[in-house]
This record gives C-alpha cells, structure tokens and sequence, in this order.
C-alpha cells in the first residue's frame, strides 16, 4: 500500500485529523464528508476531498504527498479550479497539502501568492505534527510518519485512545495500525508484528470480536463485488486497448450492481470515449 493511500484512509476514518491538524474545532468533520470527485474535463477522479453537507460550509481539497513533486502545487489548483467551475460553486474553498518533509517541498510557485495570503491554499509538513498522546487521529497521523525507532512506543500510546473509539471506527483504526506497520516492516511476517506489538491483545474484546463477525459477512458481499470488477475490466481492456488510468478506477468504483449493467453494455461501446459517457449516466 502506497503511504499516501494510507493517509487518506486516516482521513476515511477519522475525518476529524483534518480540522485537528488545521487547528480547528473537530467537530466540524460532522458537516463533511470525505470522498473522491469525478473531475470529467480532466477526465480523472481525484482522491481527498472534503464536502460540505450544507450550503454556505467551505470545501477542502486535501492532497497528501511522500515523494518530490515540483508539479504538484500546479496540478492541485487546477483540479481545485475545474471542480470550481464544474460545480459552480459558490462558497469558500481550501486546498491543503500536507509533505511528509519539508526537504521534499519544492516551494509554491509566486503565482499562487494571492491565493495563500486569502487563506485558500496551505501547507502542513507530517513531520512537524504535534506528539500529543492522548490525540487518536493525531496519533495515527504521527504512526504512518514516525522514524521505526519509536514506533513500539507509539502503538502503545494508541492503545488505550483506539480500545476508546465508538462503533466499527475501532476496528477500522485497528487495521489502519496494522497497514502502517506492515508499511513500517515490509520485510516482518505479519504474526511477528502482530505478537511484537500487542495487536492480538487489542483483538480480545468481546466488542472488536463482534465487529469483526460483521466484518467478515460483509467481506463476502465484498468478494463478489471483486470478481465482477475483475471480469469487467479484464473484458474493458480487451475491447479498449488504451484505456486510461483514470477511466480504470472509475470502473473499481462502481458497485455490484452497476458492475453487472456494464457487462451487458459493453458490446455497445465503441470507443473509451463512450464508456466515460456511459460512466457519467449511472446513479
């Protein structure tokens, strides 16, 4: 799993990471719901977007990056302007970059100043992340860029906050801990993490155990919709040899149901061009 992905499943989680790390209450992640957006002039889905459920509430576009990128600022605010005019949107409006370093950012170039000085675009560096212990979002934050050195001791501390969490968010942080440190110890059995850490004790309650047998009910719904999606794009690529990336993940979206409408349709389909059509139509 890439480290960005991880990070945007944090935020999946516990979306109030962002408003914690942006210095606001957290209790406006209650207004907002994190998830990906079609951008169809672009013809890409961009991942970390936070929308507001009422009118008049800001959006933030969240971007989380570990490698160098001296586009990145670029390729962020024109995603930012085309949904913008997509949507003809109304309100306020952020774009928060979040660089695992400060060595890896390259700057925000000088034609975007306006937009800094409006409060519009920010950036946040993961390594500077605040160490307060009794933060569970701030905690997961601190795991997936903490130096190995201390990570034991960083689990420990995410102990008690993640035995705390209401509803299935245990069990979701639970395996967010595990996926930062298979990340961490690429190279560890997984049973080794597991035993070197603790997990099987966190895995003990009766209500994790509950959770996890509704878990396991939904993976085989879940297992389903995986051969369809697999079937369906193994045919796509088949039929349209230059699909592109963008149109790819639109397709790993789709739900079960949807998955099998595009079976029958496929045959209808004469260039890429028409499938992102037939995308666009579905509910």
């Amino acid at each position: 799993m890439r480290t960005d992905t991880l990070f945007y499943k944090v935020f999946q989680t516990l979306p109030s990471a962002l408003f914690e790390l942006l210095g606001y209450q957290m209790t406006l992640a209650q207004n907002y719901t994190f998830k990906s957006i079609e951008l169809k002039e672009l013809a890409k889905r961009t991942d970390g977007v936070f929308l507001p459920k009422r009118d008049g509430d800001p959006i933030y576009f969240v971007e989380v990056q570990f490698q160098p990128d001296e586009h990145l600022y670029y390729r962020i605010m024109q995603e930012v302007f085309v949904f913008l005019g997509q949507n003809h949107w109304k309100y306020g409006w952020q774009a928060v970059v979040f660089w695992a370093k400060r060595s890896l950012d390259p700057g925000i170039p000088p034609c975007y100043n306006g937009e800094v000085q409006a409060g519009n675009l920010r950036v946040f560096y993961l390594e500077d992340t605040p160490d307060t212990s009794n933060s569970i979002a701030l905690g997961l934050v601190r795991l997936v860029v903490e130096p190995t050195s201390n990570i034991e001791n960083r689990v420990r501390q995410l102990e008690r906050s993640v035995r705390a969490l209401p509803g299935a968010q245990q069990r979701n942080a639970i395996e967010l801990v595990e996926q930062a440190l298979v990340y961490k110890f690429p190279d560890r059995p997984w049973r080794e993490l597991e035993a070197m850490f603790g997990l099987t004790e966190w895995k003990q309650t009766r209500f994790y155990q509950e959770v996890e047998a509704e878990g396991i009910q939904k993976g085989h719904q879940e297992g389903r919709i995986t051969e369809a999606r697999v079937l369906v794009i193994g045919l796509l690529k088949r039929r349209f040899p230059d699909m592109t990336q963008e149109i790819n993940s639109l397709v790993e979206d789709l739900s079960l149901s949807n998955l099998e409408k595009l079976t029958y349709s496929i045959l209808e389909l004469n260039t890429w061009e028409d499938l992102l059509r037939w995308l666009s139509k579905i509910d």
